[in-house]
């Protein structure tokens, strides 16, 4: 695990390769502590630079940029490629004569390159990862990220220098970049919490989608991205080409992927591994499979609470017990937890305002005080239908599917002429009083309004799972992007159940834009590297060539994982609702974080800086302090945004 920057300009320039390269490295420390490098040729207006974080070969063969034996390509490189040892013996098969000076996957890569060229090499490869490689042959350059996205990589032109890195404060470190708010991708980051792929908090800056690789020809200005591997295609195949076995062979099979994921993940490294503990279903089944190829105790972590509505700490502390791990738990008092806010806009470099980053982050640390490598359950619940959002969607859409559009935007024009506040008063009685606990009657009415003018699922799903339902209100000067581009492109050309396409959509937005960016920041922001087993992709292939009736089987969600876990642990220990990894934020507003929410949402401050419709965002706030309504979300997602730029500044 380690961070890369690199730039290309296109034209002589009169900087300091060496310099500027030096300190756009410098801010990716925190990736990789254990080493440094930089490579640069002006003749060519090219400079990498590389952060280690050793965990495969501690040696300084190890050492990045790395050059490939012939030295025609030049590597920097985030990540890990668990197959490595196979692809090491599958080249000396092929070629005897193919030298290694050491044991790390990056050479491996680099030998790969050279013996079936850039696509049909990354198609081999397993694992997470980022790179970026220059061809000085073809004087082309090659950046690449993994399948779902586990790894992040940012690029953009700023006039005639190409720049990339792993995270976007490198690239503010550049003399000529400019930090200029695309107010367009803020406006996503309302409805989402998050700023989806490809698009970043900067103009002209964009994240590179998973499964891509990007060709930049400088020279012959000539830019062109292609997917190696797409989960639409996947599938269409699968759809093609189900999954014929019985329930038993079902279980089994992807019983023996996962052991193969895990085995692989855990013998990846020279460092201590250890994993993240929630004690839900699927960390619970990683860490049993771990703990089951291991001689000794693994080590586990997991964070408690003391507010009981938000501690799981009790139960992953039982399964720990069960399995007999070595397990490490911290409790954290709400003014720890706090105490971590302020470090956000630094981990995340743009906005995120997912409150489990903050819980995240804690475990990360805890956990680092004892390994290199830890493992999570990641990805659970997008694979096999783990959200109770997923069967709510359903529910609901079936209920207004088959009334007539016009009707139903009719009827939303009439719930719309009428303001919150109306609703408020009309709704509030006794009776609406005692089937309700709080005071929402007209943001609630207001979201169902929302869903009505709903022409197709996929628009009702974005609406469901918006924050802000009509964020161009509120951020001035915006317009939402049309932002429901497919991983691979195009439509399907396959029937899907409604509930799939919920866990399609996660799977190519809200998976690797909030889940595996927060997983990353958090975990990198304190040196240590995190792995997700059930992202393997060909765990995600099997996946989806099963039947849905295999995840959702008479209501219980995550129906075929459930039946590889009781292999390792009772079912008394699972079975209880699901909780959320997070924080009481809407408690914490209201007490010790106010006087700090209050000076970031101070109206005039508003004004003046020009992002926001102040009276939209005050609004919310005092009704929020007065208790009327619960508007956590909606405020910390303008809150990050706050703290994101005074800190960007």
């Amino acid at each position: 695990m380690c961070g890369l920057v690199g730039f290309i300009v296109k034209q002589s320039s009169n900087i300091d390769y060496e310099t500027v390269i030096k300190q756009m490295s410098m801010t990716l420390s925190h990736r990789g502590p254990d080493d440094f490098g930089i490579w640069v040729d002006p003749n060519v207006g090219i400079s990498l630079g590389h952060r280690r974080l050793s965990i495969i070969d501690l040696s300084p063969e190890g050492h990045q940029p790395m050059h490939s034996i012939s030295n025609r390509y030049v590597v920097v490189f985030n990540g890990e490629i668990y197959n490595h040892q196979d692809i090491r013996n599958e080249l000396l098969s092929q070629d005897p004569q193919i030298t290694f000076r050491g044991r790390s996957d990056t050479e491996v890569m680099l030998a790969a390159f050279e013996k079936w060229g850039v696509k049909k090499a990354v198609e081999k490869f397993v694992g997470m990862f980022a790179f970026a490689l220059w061809d000085k042959k073809e004087r082309v350059l090659y950046l690449c990220r993994d399948r779902m996205g586990e790894k992040p990589l940012y690029y953009g032109w700023v006039g005639d220098t190409f720049m990339f890195a792993s995270e976007l404060k490198a690239l503010t470190k550049h003399p000529n970049f400019k930090q200029e708010v695309n107010r367009d991708a803020l406006a996503l980051y309302m409805r989402y919490s998050y700023i989806p792929s490809p698009y970043s908090i900067y103009k002209n800056i964009f994240k590179l989608q998973p499964g891509t690789l990007l060709t930049v020809d400088v020279e012959k200005n000539l830019e062109n991205i292609e997917y190696y591997w797409s989960l639409k295609n996947v599938i269409e195949v699968a759809k093609n080409e189900p999954f014929q076995g019985s329930e038993t062979e079902a279980i089994e099979h992807l019983h023996s992927l996962i052991i193969h994921s895990v085995k692989q993940q855990m013998l990846s490294s020279d460092v201590p591994v250890g994993a993240f503990l929630s004690g839900g279903i699927d960390s619970s089944t990683v860490v049993a499979i771990m703990q089951a190829q291991s001689k000794k105790a693994i080590k586990t972590f997991s964070i408690g609470f003391y507010e009981q509505d938000y501690n799981e700490a009790q139960h992953a502390k039982a399964v720990a017990d069960y399995l007999g791990t070595d397990h490490t738990e911290l409790y954290v008092t709400p003014q720890e937890a706090i105490d971590v806010i302020p470090l956000l806009p630094s981990l995340y470099d743009e906005p995120l305002s997912d409150p489990s980053q903050i819980p995240t982050y804690l475990v990360a640390k805890l956990a680092r005080k004892h390994v290199t490598v830890s493992l999570s359950g990641d990805g659970g619940d997008e694979l096999f239908g783990g959200y109770s959002r997923y069967i709510q969607g359903k529910h609901i859409w079936k209920k207004i599917r088959n009334i007539n559009w016009r009707y139903r935007n009719l009827l939303a024009n009439t719930i719309f002429h009428y303001s919150e506040q109306h609703w408020d008063y009309l709704l509030s009685n006794k009776i609406v009083n005692r089937l309700t606990k709080n005071k929402l009657y007209g943001s609630r009415i207001y979201s169902v309004a929302m869903l009505l003018k709903s022409r197709s699922f996929e628009n009702f799903y974005r609406t469901m799972v918006s924050h802000w339902k009509i964020p161009s209100e509120l951020v001035k000067g915006s317009q939402e992007f049309n932002d429901n581009s497919e991983n691979g492109n195009g439509r399907f050309h396959v029937e899907m159940d409604d509930f799939e396409k919920m866990m399609y959509i996660d799977s190519i937005s809200y998976l690797p834009d909030d889940i595996l960016v927060k997983v990353d920041r958090a975990s990198m922001g304190v040196s240590l590297e995190s792995r997700i087993p059930l992202l393997d992709h060909r765990i995600v292939e099997f996946a989806w060539k099963l039947p849905i009736q295999y995840k959702v089987n008479n209501g219980i969600q995550k129906w075929i994982l459930r039946q590889i876990l009781y292999k390792y642990v009772p079912q008394q220990l699972i079975e209880r609702p699901k909780m959320g990894f997070g924080v009481p934020i809407g408690h914490w507003l209201r007490g010790p974080l106010r006087e700090w929410a209050e000076e970031l949402l101070d109206e005039e401050r508003l004004k003046v800086e020009g992002f926001f419709n102040p009276s939209l965002v005050r609004k919310k706030w005092i009704e929020h302090l007065k208790g009327e309504k619960n508007w956590q979300y909606y405020l910390w997602d303008v809150l990050m945004f706050q703290a994101w730029l005074n800190y960007s500044k």
